[in-house]
């Protein structure tokens, strides 16, 4: 399977994102009214209200904002793989995005892919839309207006594992466990990056789950080709 990709033309990537207000009450009441109407279904279905909803508010890129975006690569050392991993994380949004686009701009020229686990729901379009309400320039990577299916460089581990099913959802978790990828131990899951971004104010920790994912994701693009994971002396984290 994908014996025609070069593992060393993929960034690998995960991000990480909260609400744009940690407590409902705090957002403009524009703001607030738009999202009752955007959850109508939610509410609804679940018998909640728009606030208690607002847990959720992270997934939208019109509601939330990207604390960290983790991105990794492979290179070739004495003739092993080496993961090399670095992450783009702080308060502000900006900064982020924009540092994480230099990253892709860098790489342009050399056409490499961008592969995610459901990145082609969430974080490839979250990415592009936190852009743009940035006020700032897409990646080529991310500009996919009127290109064709073969032009976009979009790999989604998740999508491959569905081979055309279109109901079925595999979380990242569940694959390591198939594929046996040792999972490092987590102080952190998704639903609690927000309490963890805002109470404990622990970007830290945030950085450390969203790179792990970056791991794993490579990791099982690995297994996917029928190869061996790479070791945890194989892997370096870019600190600067």
């Amino acid at each position: 399977m994908l014996q025609h990709i070069d593992l060393k033309k993929i960034i690998f990537l995960d991000i990480e994102t909260v609400p744009l207000e940690y407590n409902f009450k705090d957002l403009p009441k524009k703001t607030i009214d738009l999202w009752d109407k955007k959850t109508q279904y939610i509410q609804k279905y679940q018998e909640i209200t728009a606030e208690e909803a607002y847990s959720k508010a992270g997934i939208y890129a019109e509601f939330g904002k990207i604390v960290c975006i983790s991105a990794g690569y492979f290179a070739q050392e004495k003739g092993s793989l080496t993961l090399r991993v670095k992450s783009f994380y702080g308060k502000n949004e900006k900064e982020i995005l924009v540092a994480f686009n230099s990253l892709l701009n860098k790489t342009l020229k050399e056409n490499y892919m961008l592969c995610a686990h459901n990145g082609k729901e969430f974080d490839f379009p979250f990415i592009g839309r936190r852009n743009l309400i940035n006020g700032l320039e897409l990646p080529s990577q991310l500009d996919i207006a009127g290109k064709k299916p073969w032009e976009i460089l979009h790999l989604d581990t998740m999508e491959l594992w569905k081979f055309g099913d279109y109901k079925h959802f595999t979380s990242l978790d569940l694959l390591a466990h198939v594929f046996n990828i040792p999972s490092p131990k987590q102080e952190l899951d998704g639903s609690l990056v927000a309490k963890t971004y805002y109470e404990e104010n622990n970007l830290e920790k945030i950085k450390n789950y969203c790179q792990n994912d970056v791991i794993t994701i490579a990791q099982l693009l690995l297994k996917y080709k029928g190869k061996e994971i790479i070791k945890n002396e194989d892997i370096e984290i870019i600190e600067k």
